[in-house]
This record gives structure tokens, sequence and C-alpha cells, in this order.
């Protein structure tokens, strides 16, 4: 399985602890660059020293959120085609569609058990460590 360099943007401390205890436990070595907002996520990118294979994002943050964040990704040449997956709380109808127009390439609401989020954890990594897009 390709090593995945992922952005992930959460501003809950908690749910970075959780995500990446599920990367310790499927003993997974992704590497993860950590944003607490969209602002941030920006700044990183824009500094070109890590180019994410996919970025993880929550869509309720403060400063910019998700969707204002996706609106900016995929208007930039450069980075529209990094895949942007939300993981989120929020199973809005709207918000869902609203991803998918500005052109998510995923949509995952975060379960309440840990054994259920960890297997869509897992799921999900499996996914884009063998996809095409990624491995270029």
């Amino acid at each position: 399985m390709k090593t995945l360099n992922i952005l992930l943007i959460e501003d809950d401390a908690i749910e970075l602890m959780k995500f990446k205890r599920v990367l310790n436990k499927l003993e997974l070595n992704h590497k993860i660059t950590e944003a607490e907002n969209g602002k941030i996520a920006l700044d990183i990118l824009n500094a070109k020293e890590i180019i994410p294979n996919i970025i993880i994002l929550d869509l309720n943050m403060p400063k910019l959120n998700g969707i204002e964040f996706l609106e900016i990704l995929k208007n930039d040449e450069q980075l529209r085609n990094i895949p942007a997956i939300v993981l989120t709380t929020s199973n809005n109808y709207r918000d869902v569609l609203e991803c998918y127009k500005i052109g998510i390439a995923g949509y995952i609401l975060k379960p309440l058990k840990y054994d259920d989020y960890l297997e869509q954890i897992k799921r999900m990594l499996q996914y884009w460590s063998i996809n095409e897009l990624v491995s270029q």
C-alpha cells in the first residue's frame, strides 16, 4: 500500500488524536500535516513545501469553514486536482450537495462508535492508497 501525504484540516484536538490513533492501530505510516483551520491549510498549500496526495477536512471550522476552503481550493489551477474528502458530523443534505457541486472526492460522516470510525478511515485510506490519481 502506498504511503500517503495527508493534509488533515481539523480544529478539534480530540478528533485529531482519534484520527492519529486509528493510523497507529492500523499500523499505517501515512504522513500527516495538520492544519487547525482552512486559512492555515491554504498557507501550507501555497507555500508548496508539502503537496498532499489527499486533503481530509471538517466542515465546521473557525476563520474559514470547509465550504469556503473548498471553493478556494477548487478555483486554484495548481491545487484543484488534489482529492478533498470531507470528514464531518454534519449530515445536512445541503452541505453534502454543495460540497459535491464544488468538486469533492468524498463525504464521510463521522460515526459515533470508535470501531465504526476506525473501519471507515481504514476503507477510505485503502482506497486512496491504490488510486491512480494520487500515484501520479
